[in-house]
């Protein structure tokens, strides 16, 4: 497919801008949401810290779930554009109904349900705006992680700030206000989308090593799940442990305010939004000189920056003891862990979407996301040894979950260069 000729964001089509408000809007619900779960549970709910985090992570797992059953509808059934509008209508109405207390574990499901549509078919469109060999389809996914970023950033200034304040169902009253906005950005931009690919049927005529290839490509889709999986065992806890550390461990007076524990969950888009313009341009500046770094070491890359993050909270949390640190090193490791997301997050997903098979977009990317289920199931186990270890011994723990994926990433890395390159 040809590339749109206009250029809106960044250079890019402006199909991509459509999907980067549509998925800005999806992540403001979401992380809205998931910035107030552990707190409603453990102080509205009054769950125990080891059955929230249980809850926690079996439901951000079920989340990323049923993407994979949601892939497969798009792909042979409903098609990218129906299944983007049907999810989202269906998460819009799960957000709503997290402002009443007795449907809160039918909500939760509810919004996995509508999530397993909508989060596979809405990234799996942006290869479809550029023709093969486009030099910018790399960078788009990069891109695309700013608008998610920037609906990160003001969910918990918005509904943190609405639930913590002034009642927690107004900040998931606000969440399911994003996903609707999402959906009329969406159908709004419709004309500005790829046109809808043909549902999968075999290939017929194929070569005769293309099942083998194909294969191939999916034992190395396997291997970089599971460091992602391993990666997100310990990534994941900026929304299960961390919140709980912020609310003990880390002085948050102000003056004479003390900051609201949702606002710190800001830190991390924010830095997202600020630090992607300048990757991109040293990645585009390394690439231009031959230096270009591939896409699994880039991503091991990630993995150490964050484990370092890891490593520095628990130096931080040692030192403190029984004391609470001051707020300024959490904003140092916040600067750290989203150094090390940028290399690893969009660029996995962008992979995903790279060596997808013909006519298997959304089931592809779908698969990152079952990297992101079972890493967050792993996020959940690991979370319920918070209250059974030491924090430093508990940080040091994920920093050393990161350095096991990136050991993983850089075995994999020859091995995925070696695959042809896509047409």
């Amino acid at each position: 497919m040809s590339a749109a000729a206009d250029k809106t964001w960044f250079g890019q089509p402006r199909g991509l801008t459509i999907l980067f408000l549509t998925q800005m809007w999806e992540l403001f619900s979401y992380y809205g949401m998931r910035t107030l779960l552990v707190y409603y549970m453990t102080k509205q709910l009054l769950f125990a810290q080891e059955k929230a985090s249980f809850i926690y992570g079996t439901y951000t797992a079920m989340a990323y779930f049923t993407p994979i059953l949601g892939g497969m509808v798009a792909d042979r059934w409903l098609g990218k554009r129906n299944a983007v509008v049907l999810g989202g209508s269906i998460m819009a109405f799960g957000h709503f109904m997290m402002a009443f207390e007795p449907m809160f574990f039918a909500a939760l499901a509810t919004i996995a349900l509508g999530n397993g549509l909508f989060l596979p078919s809405l990234p799996s469109q942006i290869n479809d705006l550029y023709a093969a060999g486009d030099p910018r389809r790399g960078r788009a996914y990069n891109v695309y992680y700013v608008g998610l970023n920037i609906g990160g950033f003001m969910a918990p200034l918005v509904c943190g700030t609405l639930g913590e304040l002034y009642g927690w169902h107004y900040g998931f009253g606000a969440a399911g206000i994003g996903m609707f906005l999402g959906l009329v950005i969406y159908i709004a931009g419709r004309r500005y989308l790829p046109p809808e690919p043909p549902r999968f049927v075999p290939p017929a005529g194929a070569v005769a090593d293309a099942p083998g290839h194909h294969r191939q490509v999916w034992w190395l889709l396997l291997g970089v799940g599971i460091a992602a999986t391993i990666f997100r065992g310990a990534y994941e806890q900026i929304g299960n442990t961390l919140p709980l550390w912020i609310d003990t461990g880390v002085d948050r007076a102000w003056g004479a305010a003390t900051l609201p524990m949702t606002w710190f969950q800001s830190l991390n888009p924010l830095l997202v939004i600020a630090m992607t313009p300048l990757l991109l341009m040293v990645w585009r500046h390394g690439a231009a000189a031959g230096r270009e770094t591939s896409p699994a070491m880039r991503m091991a890359i990630g993995a150490l920056i964050v484990a370092a993050a890891y490593a520095l909270l628990a130096v931080v949390a040692a030192v403190a003891g029984e004391a609470r640190v001051g707020w300024g090193w959490l904003v140092a490791f916040f600067v750290v862990l989203t150094l090390g997301e940028l290399y690893i997050l969009p660029t996995g997903l962008g992979l995903f979407a790279k060596l997808a098979p013909p006519r298997l977009g959304a089931t592809t990317v779908a698969s990152w996301f079952l990297a992101i289920f079972s890493g967050s199931l792993l996020a959940g186990a690991v979370g319920m040894l918070w209250s059974r270890t030491s924090h430093s011994g508990f940080f040091l723990l994920l920093s050393a979950l990161a350095v096991l994926a990136a050991l993983l990433l850089w075995r994999l890395d020859r091995p995925i260069r070696m695959l042809p390159k896509p047409g």
